[in-house]
């Protein structure tokens, strides 16, 4: 069994709230699949239709129609969530979202509806085993989003969107807090801004830079110190703290 070695820094494009205003990349891809996994290293993804090269479309070529999957019951959907977790680094309430949504798609033979409280059991459960690990993913998922030059204000949400808790959250806050510059300036320096650019340029342009870095997640005061910083070969964090 894997345990959660983390968020991965070349995958599907978040849901996760980047803004159409953001350019591609602006945009983490972390490896998510249709549920919010992670996908893990070396994984291989089949796409929707369920098997590799699209089987649902040659079935019909044949003339035949694939029976309809059974309806769900304990056993079924713990070693559904056994083998999510081995593929994927994912948070207990992003577990739980896709097992509801699976029980949804193919109803539940669990008896009553009572039952329907399964999936948050059975994904704690995998928690108290190690499969999951609600903190280690949302280091490694603000470290990762950081290095692309995203601020606070986007690790927060993807935070939310994870469902990671309030106490994780804080208690990560103050790492996030001390690569705040840093991941300020790599985002200044993929777009030229600041430091990073020519020097040329209006307060239209300026405006323009420090509107992208606020989208980008950066606080107000940062993102304006390092518009208006003239170029350099070496800018130091120290100079915008």
């Amino acid at each position: 069994m894997w345990h959660n070695d983390g968020v991965t820094d070349d995958s599907h494009s978040e849901s996760n709230a980047f803004p159409s205003s953001l350019d591609a990349g602006d945009r983490e891809n972390d490896g998510f699949d249709d549920s919010g996994g992670t996908k893990r290293r070396g994984g291989k993804s089949w796409g929707k239709g369920g098997g590799k090269g699209g089987g649902k479309e040659r079935d019909k070529d044949r003339g035949r129609e694939r029976p309809a999957p059974k309806p769900l019951d304990a056993a079924a959907l713990e070693q559904m969530a056994l083998r999510y977790v081995e593929r994927f680094a994912t948070t207990r309430g992003r577990l739980t979202d896709y097992l509801m949504r699976k029980i949804r798609e193919r109803g539940w033979d669990g008896g009553t509806a009572a039952a329907l409280a399964e999936p948050a059991e059975l994904a704690q459960r995998m928690a108290d085993l190690g499969y999951v690990d609600d903190r280690a993913f949302a280091e490694q998922r603000a470290a990762a989003m950081q290095r692309r030059g995203l601020g606070a204000r986007r690790v927060a949400g993807a935070f939310r969107e994870a469902g990671i808790d309030e106490g994780d959250a804080e208690s990560l806050a103050p790492a996030i807090a001390d690569r705040a510059v840093e991941s300020a300036l790599a985002f200044a320096r993929r777009k030229r801004i600041g430091p990073y650019g020519s020097g040329d340029g209006d307060r239209k342009l300026h405006e323009k830079q420090l509107a992208a870095m606020m989208r980008a997640g950066h606080r107000f005061d940062l993102a304006r110190k390092i518009v208006a910083a003239p170029p350099s070969d070496a800018p130091e964090s120290m100079d915008f703290d």
